[in-house]
């Protein structure tokens, strides 16, 4: 029997899910939990091989309480149920360790196949949420500017010289210069011109 921690702050959420679950031969709900905090405390008591853990939760939330039983006990397995599926969340789950993650309109089946993985050591995501990750690794971050490198650049796009953005700025005309070439390595360029318009491209000069 594989042995199954279910964490969500909605009673009846919980209900549902212990009722898909113990319709299974395999699977047991050895306990449940209404806030992240819990389930830490919990998952030491009951000792679950996979926990089912919602993510928005007053307190701790279900990344936090990931993070800490990655921590605590690794040996628990956590398979995020949700009904968000937004990039930062998805993430964040992931970055935490967690080693699968579901959407609350996965099919009883869905579910039941995603716990057995998990004990067994696998990763499961929902189809959408795969795509997402791959999407995120494909796409290269793109480089973020200082606030004052983009003072600098706007000064720059302006006409103005090195000495006349020092003045302005109450800087020196060697920092001015300095932040260029940070500029200039960050957009992959070798001149002001060049980094003025890739800026612009890119959306970090208006």
């Amino acid at each position: 029997m594989i042995r199954v921690l279910l964490v969500d702050d909605h009673p009846v959420v919980r209900e549902g899910l212990r009722g898909m679950l113990e319709a299974e031969d395999d699977l047991t709900v050895v306990g449940e939990a209404g806030s992240g905090t819990e389930a830490v405390a919990l998952v030491g008591i009951r000792r679950p091989e996979v926990v089912l853990m919602d993510l928005r939760m007053p307190g701790m939330d279900g990344v936090d309480a990931t993070r800490q039983l990655r921590r605590d006990a690794p040996e628990a397995k956590v398979v995020v149920l949700t009904t968000y599926e937004t990039d930062a969340d998805i993430l964040r789950a992931v970055e935490a360790g967690a080693s699968g993650y579901l959407l609350k309109d996965a099919s009883r089946a869905e579910l039941a196949g995603a716990i057995r993985a998990a004990a067994r050591g696998e990763t499961v995501l929902a189809p959408s949420v795969a795509g997402r990750l791959v999407n995120q690794v494909r796409t290269p971050a793109q480089p973020q500017l200082s606030a004052r490198e983009i003072e600098v650049l706007h000064l720059v796009a302006r006409g103005h010289t090195n000495a006349d953005i020092g003045q302005a700025l109450h800087i020196s005309e060697a920092t001015v210069k300095t932040h260029l070439l940070r500029v200039f390595s960050k957009l992959d360029v070798s001149d002001r011109t060049a980094a003025v318009t890739t800026a612009m491209r890119r959306g970090l000069l208006t």
